[in-house]
């Protein structure tokens, strides 16, 4: 077993290392996207090359990249360590500032978006005659509608973003995670044979607050033992047991392990930047740790992203579905933004809401975690109804990360003259 994982690790880190120098000798993209889109041209051409070909390697390789699971790889291994790497920069007093925003938008945004993504798509395969009902439409809603934290906190960064507007978006893509997880055991629930139906808010209650407990709790408890030591190695163990330990409590008892994490990078963000000025000390070892972790864990999550593409070939009307997911999410994405954006004023860095609409709709990426969801309906669905819903949740994933994230620097240009100083 681990002869496979260290031969699985090595090949990613080939691509790693490869791909990373072909980018900075050609395009000099972003690092995660540039990951992205050249594992995917990779996997095109070695399936290409595969059709005119028997070679084994091949095959192989085919084989060893379909053994790597991205569902255990994130959501049973690494996640609470990229959740707790993306959080840990932001402060608790930062997110007093825009709680009321933040709030909304990850609440509002992802139930209006799940719900009018998955009556959209109702009517599209309806259509089209495919074999997809109601319930696993908005099922597919819940999977898509929330935004990534992972792309939110690794590229939106890079792109130059208004301050107040970045730090809300992030923290959007933070907490709305548990809201689409509810929307999706809620959906999930009308697809099996269950006595016991779970409404969306009784869901949410459970992943939110018992997250939230655990996450306090965990973090208060173990950032006591954090100040009794002044050993920097020791302090980014007690770190990593915090996040670990907390989202497997949350796991075990059936809330969001992703929340918590969030909030015990935000506790402990917090607390060593108080600590760090009471005690005088850089903490360099601890920051460079989470930083380096954060940028490693990242890339390997984008090349796996990449080389795990290839199922969207195989749906029907590969192309027209494309055209409808990508014109789907945009509107979908654009009228629940303005729904939050209703109960919220005054908006961000003096956006006007048209602007504030365009700049979160087009910076609302998606990534592995509704990669991750979408790969767990597989337990419920047909064969053929998941070959569906995981083709078209990677065309989501594609375009908002490959296209959007690269003209997000032109898109907010042509919006930022229209923003008040």
């Amino acid at each position: 077993m681990f002869g496979n994982l260290l031969n699985d690790l090595v090949l990613i880190l080939l691509f790693i290392v490869v791909l990373g120098f072909i980018n900075e000798m050609t395009l000099k993209l972003p690092t995660e996207i540039a990951l992205m889109l050249y594992a995917f041209i990779v996997g095109i051409i070695l399936l290409i090359v595969d059709m005119c070909s028997a070679n084994t390697i091949l095959d192989d390789f085919r084989a060893r990249m379909h053994s790597v699971s991205l569902d255990d790889f994130l959501m049973h291994g690494v996640l609470c360590f990229m959740l707790f790497a993306g959080s840990c920069r932001m402060r608790k007093q930062d997110f007093k500032k825009s709680l009321k925003l933040i709030t909304s938008l990850s609440l509002l945004t992802t139930l209006a978006g799940a719900l009018i993504y998955g009556f959209l798509f109702y009517g599209i395969v309806y259509l089209l005659k495919l074999p997809l009902t109601l319930p696993m439409c908005l099922l597919f809603g819940s999977i898509v509608a929330p935004t990534d934290p992972i792309a939110a906190t690794s590229i939106l960064p890079k792109f130059g973003l208004p301050k107040e507007t970045g730090f809300v978006i992030q923290g959007e893509s933070l907490f709305n995670d548990g809201v689409g997880v509810a929307l999706y055991v809620c959906f999930k629930s009308m697809l099996v044979d269950s006595t016991e139906h779970q409404g969306f808010f009784q869901v949410m209650f459970r992943e939110l607050f018992g997250a939230a407990a655990v996450g306090i709790i965990i973090s208060l408890i173990l950032f006591q033992l954090f100040r009794t030591t002044r050993d920097e190695y020791r302090q980014i163990s007690i770190s990593l047991l915090a996040v670990a330990s907390a989202y497997l409590i949350c796991e075990y008892f059936g809330f969001s392990g992703a929340i918590a994490s969030v909030i015990c990078g935000i506790t402990f963000g917090t607390e060593t930047e108080k600590y760090a000025e009471k005690h005088n000390v850089p903490m360099y070892a601890y920051h460079h740790f989470w930083e380096i972790l954060d940028t490693m864990l990242n890339r390997i999550l984008y090349v796996m992203l990449g080389l795990s593409f290839l199922p969207v070939l195989n749906i029907q009307h590969v192309f027209l579905m494309s055209i409808i997911c990508i014109v789907i999410n945009l509107i979908a994405r654009s009228a629940s933004v303005w729904v939050a954006c209703l109960l919220c004023h005054p908006l961000p860095d003096n956006f006007k809401v048209p602007q504030f609409i365009a700049i979160l709709t087009w910076g609302g990426m998606r990534g592995g975690l509704c990669l991750a969801l979408a790969m767990e309906s597989s337990r419920i669905l047909s064969n053929e109804v998941y070959l569906i819903i995981i083709a078209c949740t990677y065309i989501v994933i594609f375009f908002t990360t490959i296209v959007q994230g690269l003209t997000m620097p032109i898109i907010y240009k042509k919006i930022c003259p229209f923003v008040s100083q």
